[in-house]
Order: C-alpha cells, then structure tokens, then sequence
C-alpha cells in the first residue's frame, strides 16, 4: 500500500497523520510518499517522518516531482496552501483597508474564494496526474476552502474517490458532550448541512434529547452567551458545528459592527496569528532535527487515516465527509457540496442521505453555496466576472461594503494576486 502525502511540507499535519497510521497495527507494511514543492520544507518532513516511523513498517520517500510521488499510490492526502502565509497576509491586510473584517478566511469571503483562485490549478495537476499514475486511489482532501475544492476536483479534473474531511463536526459533539457533563462515548448524534456551517440535527444519549441540557448549561453560565455560535444556537434552535471565529464570516450580523464584535469578543485577523504560530513551529521542528534533538508527535485520530484503516481492513466506521450532494441533503441544491455522515468499509467511502435540513438552516446554507458556485463557475467557465459576484453575494462582504467598494477591492486583489501568484491564478483579467 502506498499513501501519498501531497503538501508535507505542512511538518506538523504530516507528523501527526504519520503518527495515526503506524498507530494501527493491523495496516502492515506500507509506504509514505511525501510530495512538496519547497525542498527545505519537504527535507524537514522527511526527516520529521523517519523519526516518527522509527524503526516500523513504514517505508518513507520523498519527492518534488508529483507524478513521482503519485505513481501506483492507493490513497493521496492532500493538505497544500499555494502562497502560504504571504498570500494569507494580503487576504486579511488587503480587504481591512476597506474596512471588510475577516478571522478566519479559508472558507468564503473574499479570502476563501481568492484562496480557491490560487488553489484551483494545483488542483488541476493533482487530478491529471492520478488520472494517469493512480487512477484507482482515493484523494482526501484536508485544503479549504474545503466545499469549492471538492466541488471543483469533482467536475473539473479527472478524479471521482474524492471526500474532503475536517473534524469540525467531532469537535463541537466532543465540546457539547462535556458542556452538559455526559462522557463523548456516552454520545449520539447527527449532524449535517455544508463544511464549516452544519448543525447539530441531533444530540442525544441512550435516547434522551441532550439539547434542554444545554439550554440549562447556558443558562447557568452567562458567559456563554458571549460566543457567536450560541448566539447562533439561541435564534436558529440548531448548533452550528465549527468554532465562533469561523461561524462569525459566514453570516451578515456580526463583523460589521464593532459593538458585536465585542459583545461577542470576535477575534478579527485570527488566522493570520495562526499562521504566524504555524511558521514558527514549522521553524523550531527544522532546528530540533537540524541539532539531533528529539521530537514527538501525538496521534490525532483524523479521518484520513481512519478511512484508510477502513478501507483497508474492511473495519466499517461512521464518520463525516464532504462530497457533491446527489439527493443527500433534499432542500440543498443538487451537485453543490455538502457535509454528511459517510460509511467507511472495505467498499470505499458511501455518504448517507439525511433528507431536508431545518428550513432557516438550509435558508443560510444556500447563502454560502451561493459563494462556492460562483467561485467555481468563475474558473470552469472562464469568467472572471463571477469572482466579482461571488463577493456581493457572500453576506459579510455585502454587510459591509458598498458594491463600488466590492469592485475596487476585486480588482486589488486581482492585481496582486497576478504579481506575485501569478503562476498559481487560472486567469489572467479581471474584466469579463
């Protein structure tokens, strides 16, 4: 068996993914394919994986050539950023000089959908390139914006084992469970609607509904009202399953107004510290190995490597993924992508229908389809225009700028996007 990772110069997802698979013992004897196009990052990887696998049965290779890493690969894990934290720095400095806050910017908003322009033609080389080396191997997808990258591999390029996969939902049933102090294991619960922006449909134990027991957490802990996501929670009756930083760039009530980004202690520009925090780490990995000094990493139980132990093993499991809706959420559109439960087994990854989400639910995931559609279409298309589009029609940016103010900042960034990513961007004009 051989799992590729494509984007490994991200040292610490690599070593805690390494860590999950050599975790399962009953997986034999397999090889790691580490891909990057930054030698020093992918030098650095390398060396943090023959750490980690030590002396198991795990055969490591790296590579900057793709179609080498790719060839005769069975599952490809993809977690690439094009432009890294420089092009995350003009995603946030850019729009704030208009006055358009953002916390996170991998998802919508104007950073997720110029995230997308930069990603889309990697995604294109990834997707040629298995068609042609591994066409039978499953691409699991961990790069946001997770909805427009997986809708774009599923019409754009050759692949079709496509899911995406972030634990989001896992982490908000975990935090739930503790909250109303009944142990995770103890737990049942559905979630569904699109990545970064599912609800909660149910949250049970041994039957009992667990949502009044929330209720009353809330009500004990006034402090809790000062989070977006109960905010959110108390008004549309479903908790949204990813963090308040995130939940606060989906919708139009909060970031446009100082007084709620207080109320509400909203941590604008988030991710830029983020990626500041990741560099330096990535940077203190790279001395650690350069000195001989030990360096560990914990499992982190991902999906990936669970899919992979599924599908190897045959052991069946329940978890989330991210796959085009073909009849699986009823109230969304069809062929848009959605989040749902999906069985992993011997037969690969099968999504579950779930039927119509709540009305006022599915009412703001439309909003953000709205987004991830026209981004798409702006590519596959050839029409510029629509990034444009997407930005009026994405509800932080259309509640806080005017549309001559939307035109403008298109065309900014359009303009440094060509400049210095120039080589990433799948079009050349603005202008359509």
């Amino acid at each position: 068996m051989k799992i590729v990772f494509l984007g490994a110069g991200s040292v610490e997802f690599t070593q805690g993914l390494l860590a999950d698979l050599v975790a399962f013992p009953d997986l034999g004897e397999f090889e790691v394919a580490l891909h990057d196009i930054h030698p020093e990052r992918l030098e650095t990887a390398e060396a943090a994986a023959r750490v980690i696998a030590g002396g198991s049965k795990v055969t490591i290779s790296a590579h900057l050539d793709l179609r080498r890493a790719l060839e005769g690969a069975d599952f490809a894990i993809n977690m690439i950023q094009v432009g890294m934290i420089d092009a995350t720095r003009v995603d946030f400095e850019v729009p704030a000089r208009y006055g358009l806050r953002q916390t996170i910017a991998d998802t919508i908003g104007v950073g997720g959908i110029f995230r997308a322009l930069r990603t889309f033609p990697a995604l294109d080389r990834i997707g040629r390139a298995m068609a042609e080396v591994c066409p039978g191997a499953w691409l699991l997808n961990y790069t946001n914006p997770m909805a427009m990258n997986v809708w774009y591999l599923a019409t754009a390029t050759p692949v079709r084992k496509v899911v995406g996969l972030c634990h989001s939902i896992y982490w908000t049933a975990h935090d739930l469970a503790e909250l109303v102090g009944v142990p995770y294991e103890e737990v049942t619960y559905l979630a569904a609607g699109v990545n970064h922006q599912s609800w909660m449909l149910r949250f049970e134990s041994g039957g009992e509904d667990l949502y009044p027991r929330l209720d009353e957490a809330i009500a004990r802990d006034p402090e809790l009202l000062r989070r977006v996501r109960v905010d959110m929670y108390r008004r549309l009756g479903y908790y949204p399953t990813e963090t308040s930083e995130h939940s606060s760039e989906y919708v139009p009530w909060y970031l446009h107004d100082q007084a709620e980004i207080e109320r509400l202690r909203i941590p604008v520009d988030a991710y830029v510290g983020i990626s500041e925090d990741n560099v330096r780490q990535y940077e203190a990995t790279r001395a650690a190995l350069k000195a001989g000094k030990p360096i560990t990493a914990e499992g982190t139980m991902e999906y990936a490597p669970q899919i992979i132990h599924s599908i190897v093993t045959g052991t069946s499991r329940t978890l989330y993924g991210n796959v085009q809706n073909r009849g699986l959420v009823a109230n969304l559109p069809e062929g848009c992508v959605v989040e749902v439960p999906c069985v992993a087994d011997a037969l690969g990854v099968r999504p579950l229908a779930v039927g119509d989400l709540p009305a006022q639910c599915a009412a703001l995931n439309r909003s953000y389809v709205n987004v991830n559609e026209l981004t798409v279409r702006a590519v596959t298309e050839g029409r510029p225009e629509h990034v444009r589009h997407a930005m009026m029609a994405d509800p932080n940016t259309a509640a806080t700028l005017t549309l001559e103010q939307i035109d403008s900042l298109c065309e900014a960034l359009f303009v440094l996007a060509q400049r210095h990513f120039v080589a990433t961007m799948s079009f050349s004009g603005l202008k359509g």
